[in-house]
């Protein structure tokens, strides 16, 4: 069944425009539908979901009587959450684009007259994202596993921030999935759940990552013993030293423990990274940065961890998870953060089981109807809230300060106050959870006054940890272990500490010469994705002036 794409106008001569022109260029793999009313388009919209129909596109134009085309987006993300929304506009009609970043989440808008291989370039970026989280019906990768099981939740987890399509088969609620079990069941005994199935193979039974990662194709061994460059850490600052390095020739591999992206790759949406003004999610930006550094020829490696470090002359030499060692001239550790646990009663059993730290996006699809909290008031907090509030019956983010403003961006300050079904609770901390197989509910204390909510699941941001305890003794770091780089590092005597070169360290170097540091990781970074991607690229400029130096 083919996605479809709707068109919205109330003008004939400009619906048949757009209609024109998308089938010209989309006919071979979508369905062209137009509406001639904003009211005819929701009934529409309606139709299709009710029958299945994948919708891939609501594209409508704003001067339409009785429903503008704000409205009718708005209306399209309630009822397909997953489309892609557009908007035509007068060049006088950009308030309303705005307005419709606002209100309706749209993913573009184009000004009328508009020539074709605009529309298309627009478009094709947006179908290509939308592909690429679709779950059509197809003969690919299928998971069987209970929503509940963590270890269901992780192997789900990594398929999805490793940008690997599958289906998911709810056991408790699939008739496929048990139809499926029935099948690979032998004697009377089932195959261990998570159970992964494969088009082109046997299945495997509750596979660690590594194994999955190896029948799945991704590398995670080095192709040389020798680089310029080794990157560990695949967030925006890995990501983008990989770029850059890669591009400008210098032999580049990148390390990352869990998957391309990081913390950033698992955002629902980012609305304030420059030349993005209707936002773009993290999957995206990981997609399109990861596909970008192995087009300049970097090796990224996956699932792989950094866990040693030695200096052997000119030569910084890492050692990986797997035993494995890799020589490099220069070294950028970009390997971000990871969000602090809660160290409350009940939490650390119920992790996986509706405790899930980050945004955990494969969770929102199956809370729809449903209480889910939110712990946290930063960025990463307030977009989570904002994607789980399209599909749950009410989120509730629980802050322990006064209020959100303090750090948390606006602009995102504005849209949680304007969603209905999300409410903030201030002076708020959870004390226990709550449940026997899955969470149930949790408590919180509001001021000097317990309570107790009842929730499916709990996503928490609070606060990060670095994982940098492979360096320790290596590289100096401050006392929560970040990494301390450039005029941060300690000095004795007028000198760097343990520094043996004529010059001072560069910014983003450490207190070992070739050894640099980006993004979160890094002591007093600013938490924010674009600081992240300048500071990758930054980095990759100190280490040609470094190889330079011999």
């Amino acid at each position: 069944m083919r996605p479809v794409l709707l068109a919205v106008d109330d003008d004939p001569e400009v619906l048949r425009a757009v209609d024109r022109d998308l089938r010209r260029h989309y006919a071979d793999r979508y369905r062209v539908a137009r509406a001639e009313s904003g009211a005819s388009a929701i009934d529409a919209l309606r139709r299709f979901e009710e029958r299945g129909d994948p919708i891939a596109l609501v594209i409508a134009d704003q001067r339409m009587p009785e429903i503008t085309g704000v409205e009718v987006l708005q209306q399209a993300l309630r009822i397909v959450p997953d489309a892609k929304r557009v908007l035509l506009t007068a060049y006088a009609d950009t308030d309303a684009a705005i307005d419709a970043i606002n209100k309706a989440r749209i993913d573009n808008y184009l000004m009328k007259p508009w020539e074709p291989e605009q529309l298309y370039s627009s478009l094709d970026e947006l179908l290509n994202d939308w592909q690429a989280g679709f779950e059509a019906p197809f003969d690919g990768i299928r998971v069987i596993g209970h929503r509940w099981s963590p270890k269901s939740h992780d192997i789900r987890d990594f398929l999805g921030r490793n940008l690997v399509p599958f289906k998911w088969l709810d056991l408790d609620v699939s008739a496929e999935a048990r139809d499926e079990l029935t099948k690979l069941s032998t004697e009377g005994a089932s195959p261990a759940l998570p159970l992964v199935l494969f088009p082109d193979g046997p299945a495997l039974e509750a596979p660690e990552p590594a194994v999955l990662a190896a029948r799945l194709g991704l590398r995670s061994r080095a192709e040389k013993p020798f680089y310029d460059l080794v990157v560990v850490g695949g967030g925006p600052a890995g990501l983008a030293a990989a770029v850059y390095g890669a591009s400008e020739g210098l032999r580049t591999l990148l390390v990352e423990r869990e998957a391309p992206g990081g913390q950033a790759g698992t955002s629902s949406r980012i609305e304030n990274y420059l030349g993005f003004p209707s936002g773009l999610t993290g999957e995206d930006l990981t997609r399109r940065a990861v596909a970008q550094a192995r087009k300049f020829g970097a090796e990224l490696l996956t699932p792989l961890e950094a866990c040693g470090l030695r200096i052997d002359g000119q030569y910084r030499v890492l050692t990986l998870s797997d035993g494995a060692e890799v020589s490099t001239r220069a070294l950028l550790i970009a390997s971000g953060v990871s969000y602090r646990t809660l160290d409350v009663p009940g939490a650390a059993a119920l992790t996986g089981a509706g405790v899930y730290y980050g945004a955990s996006l494969i969770e929102a699809r199956s809370c729809s109807d449903e209480e889910v909290l939110i712990i946290g008031a930063g960025n990463s907090a307030g977009q989570a809230a904002l994607y789980f509030a399209q599909y749950a019956r009410h989120v509730t983010m629980l802050v322990r300060g006064m209020s959100l403003g303090a750090s948390m961006s606006q602009y995102l300050v504005d849209q949680v106050e304007a969603t209905p079904n999300l409410t903030v609770m201030t002076r708020t901390r959870v004390t226990a959870a709550h449940g026997d197989d899955r969470l149930r509910s949790v408590t919180v204390a509001c001021g000097s006054e317990e309570r107790q909510l009842e929730a499916t699941s709990l996503f928490a941001f609070i606060g990060a940890e670095p994982r940098t305890n492979w360096v320790a003794g290596i590289l100096e770091r401050d006392e929560h272990g970040f990494i301390l780089t450039g005029a941060d590092l300690p000095v004795e005597s007028g000198k760097v500490r343990g520094w043996h070169l004529s010059r001072d360290p560069y910014l983003l170097e450490t207190s070992v010469p070739g050894v640099f540091c980006a993004g979160d990781v890094r002591h007093q970074s600013v938490k924010r994705v674009a600081s992240a991607v300048g500071e990758g690229s930054i980095a990759v400029q100190f280490t040609h002036r470094f190889l330079a130096e011999g």
